[in-house]
């Protein structure tokens, strides 16, 4: 094995100072992408809400999420991820964050984004940020189109550990393998993959991950303290 070090990144409100996934939502919404705007937008509201609570499922985000994904051929979707990368994402792509990503792959340290938003949203954001392997929510496709499903284990809470193993072990590696291994993320959610790794790092923590990290010790890492300092 060449990397004795495995870096493993969240993306929203982690890499990114905003969430992907709400975001895409946001603005197929107020593009009139995804049917009734004001419907579109009040229902991504009430997923988020439900998903900062803690009590929203991986299938109940993907019933609207990947939903949005089955209104329109493969091509046009990915022509409107262009806009939406261009208007949304890359602006939003800070030099710290990237700073500490080059940090691990100048290491040599096999790196990977590990989300719950699916790999369609993701996949243009890994590669914007240089990242050559992503565990993403899978969307199922047939015949050329989304179905609006799942396909596989959803990269959510303890799925993520689960997508982890499966992509080490195609590869024919473990966890244990590596002499350190970090995560960085900022949600509650991520607790399974979070005690899985010798190195968690809360990053930007939610006020639950803070007190947590707090409470076990581990380092938490404010990337975007600067633009919390503003909006305070």
């Amino acid at each position: 094995m060449s990397a004795k070090r495995l870096a493993l990144f969240d993306l929203d409100h982690t890499l990114l100072p905003l969430d992907s996934d709400y975001q895409w939502a946001d603005f197929l919404a107020r593009t009139g992408r995804a049917g009734d705007p004001a419907q579109a937008q009040r229902r991504n509201e009430e997923l988020m809400e439900r998903y900062n609570a803690g009590n929203l499922t991986a299938e109940q985000s993907a019933e609207f999420m990947l939903g949005l994904l089955s209104r329109a051929a493969m091509t046009e979707l990915a022509e409107w991820h262009e806009t939406f990368m261009a208007e949304v994402v890359r602006p939003a792509i800070l030099p710290i964050a990237e700073k500490l990503v080059q940090q691990h792959i100048a290491q040599g340290d096999l790196c990977a984004i590990v989300t719950a938003t699916n790999e369609f949203v993701t996949a243009p954001i890994a590669r914007a940020f240089g990242i050559p392997h992503l565990i993403a929510t899978i969307p199922e496709t047939r015949d050329g189109r989304y179905t609006g499903r799942i396909q596989g284990v959803p990269s959510f809470q303890a799925g993520k550990v689960v997508r982890v193993n499966a992509w080490l072990d195609g590869m024919g590696l473990a966890l244990p393998d590596f002499e350190s291994s970090y995560f960085y993320s900022d949600s509650p959610n991520d607790l399974p993959l979070l005690e899985a790794v010798t190195h968690p790092v809360a990053t930007n923590p939610s006020p639950t991950l803070r007190q947590l990290a707090g409470e076990r010790g581990w380092p938490i890492l404010d990337l975007f303290k600067d633009m919390q300092d503003a909006k305070s």
